[in-house]
């Protein structure tokens, strides 16, 4: 089963779009364990554990693990999720961005040290920073197209010299990846839900991709117009919350108030489909 078949079969199952990320902050895990990376592990199996009836998707932001010299947690965690999640796909939030040998080496943690199912890239040095990835059959790659910070503007809203026109960055990126670069089915693109106008731009221009949605929650992005900006029956959408879901409560009732925010927001995405 490939990673969007995996994708397709998490959201029936689960009947969700929603993605939990897991980007561990020691300092606001709850009572004794406040500031203790060696709870990394701990802390986001629990979260899993929770929360696994109720996603589509999990996604580890390999920085929170590797700021606390913890990848030997997150490879712990990947193998728990194997065994507790099986059918729930795991994107590898890692931004990769680099070519030839060294692409090949990040396209070889990615995948064979921590098992992913999929991992975000910056395409930004082009198809032979994305081509290793691909060479792995049935994994996925998401493609930062038009992100959710203010600073994505700086790039990715500047126009291109084109004999199509002059399309803004992000869109030419999101042609890239539902035509020239997608050779094998295998890519998507990652969608700020902080712009619905730019999502629905991207999804007119990539009908068929995965789109992961990162913003819901603490960055204030609107669920609702997010869904109905993405959301397409040959086009699935991830809608990422982290902080909102992890940091729930601070008291040793974390993971089952996890569990109630993940339950809202999975409810609250449905609704939105049309």
């Amino acid at each position: 089963m490939n990673f969007t078949d995996m994708l397709r079969a998490a959201g029936a199952q689960n009947q969700s779009m929603l993605c939990v990320g897991l980007d561990p902050e020691p300092s606001r895990f709850p009572g004794a364990w406040r500031g203790d990376a060696q709870r990394i592990y701990e802390f986001c199996a629990a979260i899993v554990d929770a929360t696994a009836d109720l996603v589509v998707a999990f996604k580890p932001q390999i920085a929170y693990f590797a700021a606390h010299r913890a990848e030997d947690q997150l490879e712990q965690l990947m193998a728990h999720m194997r065994v507790r999640a099986p059918q729930v796909p795991i994107i590898l939030d890692a931004k990769r961005g680099d070519i030839g040998s060294t692409a090949e080496q990040y396209a070889r943690e990615a995948f064979e040290r921590y098992g992913a199912d999929a991992v975000t890239l910056s395409p930004f040095m082009g198809w032979d920073s994305v081509k290793p990835y691909l060479e792995y059959p049935g994994k996925g790659a998401f493609l930062l197209c038009r992100t959710s910070n203010p600073g994505g503007d700086d790039l990715q809203n500047q126009r291109l010299a084109s004999v199509d026109g002059q399309p803004l960055l992000y869109e030419h990126v999101a042609q890239l990846a539902q035509g020239p670069w997608n050779l094998n089915g295998q890519l998507g693109l990652v969608v700020g839900a902080t712009y619905p106008a730019e999502i629905e731009r991207v999804r007119a221009i990539a009908p068929t991709v995965p789109l992961l949605i990162p913003g819901v929650g603490a960055q204030g992005g609107d669920a609702l117009a997010t869904v109905r900006a993405g959301w397409r029956p040959d086009g699935p959408i991830i809608v990422n919350s982290s902080r909102a879901i992890l940091y729930a409560s601070s008291g040793d009732d974390f993971a089952e108030a996890a569990r109630r925010e993940a339950m809202k927001t999975r409810d609250v995405l449905q609704a939105a489909r049309p």
